[in-house]
């Protein structure tokens, strides 16, 4: 059993009818496992406005707006989940305090969340459980810039839909 810690940044009520730290765990976990991530690990996760979404791709990514979601790997993937490559091997991202690898960060626009799940018909917490889902195969370094890119994350997203339903 993977060992995942979410370390929230902030305290938010936004869906309160679910708890996001347990919900955002047993998600993360979830892909984990499946993903067959080798060790304990930890995620920094922040739920906030646009505005600070905003502010916040702008400053990192060079892109002037909001967005549902930001992912933040700790590692260079020579290519993704792939857990022989040296970036996976850098022992300063493992946390002193708890042993667990420092897998990045994952930046949530609440407002988005809520908003996507009117738009697509399902409930906040089923919108919630997804972006996380999303975050963390971008955090193992897979990405849908390029189209055979997409069309491997894509498949995975699928792929995981069973864990959504039963959470």
């Amino acid at each position: 059993m993977i060992n995942v810690i979410v370390d929230f940044e902030n305290e938010t009520d936004f869906a309160p009818e679910f708890e996001p730290q347990k919900l955002s765990e047993d998600v993360i976990r979830q892909i984990l496992i499946k993903e067959k991530f080798p060790i304990d690990t930890i995620v920094s996760l922040t739920i906030t406005d646009a505005d600070t979404v905003r502010q916040i791709n702008k400053e990192y990514r060079n892109i002037d707006k909001t967005t549902d979601v930001l992912s933040f790997p700790n590692t260079v993937w020579d290519s993704p989940a792939d857990y022989e490559c040296e970036g996976f091997k850098d022992r300063s991202l493992i946390d002193p305090e708890n042993g667990c690898f420092m897998l990045g960060q994952i930046v949530l626009n609440e407002s988005r969340i809520v908003s996507q799940a009117k738009e697509y018909g399902h409930s906040v917490k089923r919108e919630y459980a997804f972006l996380i889902a999303h975050s963390v195969l971008h955090l193992l370094g897979y990405d849908h810039m390029e189209k055979e890119e997409a069309a491997v994350m894509e498949q995975k997203q699928r792929d995981f839909r069973f864990i959504l339903n039963i959470l």
